[in-house]
C-alpha cells in the first residue's frame, strides 16, 4: 500500500505553545521588569537609599504637584459606561414559521412566479436556519396585511415586550431614564416609534430621544456609540436603546431575484438594553464598554448600492441585495480591524502584523497577510447573524473555532436574521449556556446598509449565573447547539 503524506501535527503543536510562549513574554514585559527593578532594589542596603535621596535632591513641593497631577486625571478622565442589562424579545408560539409554513403562505399569496417561489426554497435549504423562526402575525392570514397599523402592531409589540421585560429585570424608575435612542431602518411612521414609547412610558419632558431610520443592520452599534457618547455629557443619567426592524414593510411580492432574498432572512425579533454611567451601578451591572469603532465605506458607490430598499420595473418595493456583499463586507471588516485591533490585540500580535506590514509593503517580499489571533484579545464573539455565508466568511477571515461561532450559528438557527437587535440574542446564548465569566471580554461585530462595519467591546463584570437568568435561550438551551446541514431538502 502506497505511504499516505499524513500532517506534521507535532510540528503544529511546537509551533503553537511557541507562539503561546512568545505572547506571555511580550505581554508580560512590564511586569518581568518590574521584577527585576524589585529584585535589584532588594540588594540595596540603607546608605544606598540614602545616597539616591541626596542625588535626586527631593523637594518638598514634588507631592504637591503629584498629588494635584491626579486629581487632574480623576476629574478629566471619560466616566465609565455600564450595561445594568439587555432583554431580546420572544414572540408567540403562534407566530413560529417552519420552512414549509414559509413556502405554503408565499405560494397562497398567488405574486410570485413558479421560478421565484423555487428560488425562495433553494434560499431556505441553504440559509441554516430552523424550524422555529417567527413571522409577522398579518403574514400568517391570507391575504397577508402590509398596512401600517399591522406594521406598528408588530413593532410595538416587539419593543414593548422587550422593554417591559428590560425594566423589571432592572427595577430601574421610568424617570430616572434620561436618554432614548431607537433604531429601526424601514419603518419610520409618525409620530416616531421613540415618541411612541415616550407616549407609553410616560418618560420625563426633557428626555433625550433620537430615532435611527435607514441604518441597517448595524445600527445597533452605532446606537450604543451615540448613547456613550450622550452619558459622557450627562452625568448620572440611564440610557435606555431599541433595537429592532419592521418585517411587514419589508415583505416583497415581485420576482425580482436580489429582492426576493431578504424574503427569506429577515424575521421578528428585537432588544431593549439599559445603559448607565452611575458609578454605584457598577456592582449590578453586568459589562462595561470599552471600545466603540464605526467603519462607514459609503464614499464608495458599490458599497453605497449593494443594500437598498428600491423599487422594481413593477414599482413593487422591497430590500435589494447585490452580488458583492460578501466582497464589500470583506472590505468594511478590513477596516474596522485596521481601527480596533490596536486598542485590543496584545503587543505581541501588534509587533508580529507590524513586521509583516513591513516585509509586504516596505521590502515587497511574497509573502502572506498576517491575520491578527482576535481569540488573544477576546473570550467571546457576536457576529451579526446576517446569513450562512456572511458568518462562514468571519469564521474563516479571522481564524475562528466553530465554539466562537457557535453563538451567532445557533442565534441564526433559532431566530434568523433579526436584524440589528441579532448581536444581543448572540450574547444571550453565551449567557444560557454559563459561558461568561468576571473579566471576559466580549466582541459584537455588526454590518449594514451604507455599507458599514462597528465593533463594541464589553468586559463582563461579573459572572453570569444562567439559572437565575431569564431570557429567550432559557427554557429550551440544554437543546442546543444543534448540526446544522449545509443544504436541509424540504418539500411542501
Amino acid at each position: 500500500m502506497e505511504a499516505t503524506n499524513l500532517p506534521n501535527f507535532i510540528f503544529s503543536i511546537k509551533l503553537k505553545y511557541l507562539k503561546l510562549a512568545y505572547h506571555h513574554l511580550i505581554s508580560n514585559a512590564l511586569y518581568i521588569f518590574l521584577l527585576l527593578v524589585l529584585f535589584h532594589l532588594s540588594s540595596l542596603t540603607a546608605q544606598d537609599f540614602v545616597l539616591y535621596r541626596k542625588t535626586l535632591n527631593f523637594n518638598f513641593l514634588t507631592p504637591i504637584y503629584f498629588s494635584a497631577l491626579c486629581a487632574l486625571y480623576f476629574l478629566a478622565r471619560p466616566r465609565k459606561i455600564y450595561l445594568v442589562d439587555f432583554s431580546c424579545y420572544k414572540a408567540e408560539p403562534s407566530q413560529k414559521c417552519s420552512k414549509q409554513l414559509f413556502m405554503h403562505l408565499s405560494a397562497q399569496t398567488r405574486h410570485f412566479s413558479d421560478e421565484s417561489l423555487e428560488f425562495q426554497k433553494k434560499i431556505l435549504e441553504k440559509s441554516g436556519y430552523g424550524q422555529m423562526t417567527y413571522i409577522p402575525k398579518s403574514f400568517l392570514q391570507v391575504p397577508p396585511d402590509k398596512s401600517i397599523s399591522a406594521a406598528r402592531a408588530e413593532t410595538e409589540a416587539v419593543i414593548f415586550g422587550a422593554i417591559d421585560d428590560l425594566l423589571a429585570k432592572t427595577g430601574v424608575k421610568i424617570k430616572e431614564i434620561g436618554i432614548l435612542v431607537v433604531n429601526i431602518s424601514v419603518f419610520n411612521p409618525t409620530p416616531s416609534l421613540s415618541a411612541t414609547i415616550v407616549n407609553r412610558y410616560k418618560l420625563r419632558e426633557n428626555i433625550l430621544s433620537y430615532n435611527l431610520g435607514g441604518m441597517g443592520c448595524s445600527a445597533g452599534i452605532i446606537s450604543i456609540d451615540l448613547a456613550k457618547d450622550l452619558l459622557k455629557v450627562h452625568p448620572k443619567s440611564y440610557a435606555l436603546i431599541v433595537s429592532t426592524e419592521n418585517i411587514t414593510t419589508n415583505w416583497y411580492f415581485g420576482n425580482e431575484r436580489s429582492m426576493l432574498i431578504s424574503n427569506c432572512l429577515f424575521r421578528v425579533g428585537g432588544a431593549a438594553i439599559l445603559l448607565s454611567n452611575h458609578s454605584s451601578d457598577k456592582h449590578r451591572s453586568k459589562y462595561e464598554l470599552i471600545h466603540t469603532i464605526r467603519t462607514h465605506k459609503g464614499a464608495d458607490n458599490k458599497s453605497f448600492e449593494c443594500i437598498g430598499h428600491v423599487e422594481d420595473e413593477t414599482k413593487k418595493s422591497g430590500i435589494s441585495l447585490s452580488k458583492n456583499l460578501m466582497a464589500i463586507a470583506g472590505d468594511a471588516l478590513k477596516a474596522n480591524i485596521r481601527s480596533l485591533g490596536p486598542l485590543v490585540l496584545p503587543l505581541s500580535e501588534q509587533m508580529v502584523f507590524f513586521v509583516n506590514l513591513l516585509a509586504k509593503n516596505l521590502f515587497k517580499m511574497k509573502i502572506k497577510s498576517y491575520t491578527p489571533d482576535f481569540k488573544l484579545a477576546f473570550e467571546h464573539f457576536c457576529v451579526h447573524a446576517g446569513g450562512r455565508g456572511v458568518l462562514d466568511e468571519i469564521e474563516k477571515s479571522l481564524k475562528l473555532t466553530m465554539w466562537d461561532m457557535e453563538p451567532s450559528r445557533m442565534t441564526l438557527y433559532r431566530f434568523g436574521n433579526t436584524s440589528s437587535s441579532s448581536l444581543w440574542y448572540e450574547l444571550a446564548y453565551s449567557e444560557a449556556k454559563g459561558r461568561i465569566k468576571r473579566g471576559d471580554r466580549i466582541w459584537q461585530l455588526g454590518f449594514g446598509s451604507g455599507f458599514k462595519a462597528n465593533s463594541a467591546v464589553w468586559r463582563a463584570l461579573r459572572t453570569v449565573n444562567p439559572s437565575v437568568e431569564k431570557n429567550p435561550w432559557t427554557d429550551e438551551i440544554d437543546q442546543f447547539p444543534v448540526f446544522v446541514p449545509i443544504v436541509d431538502h424540504f418539500d411542501y
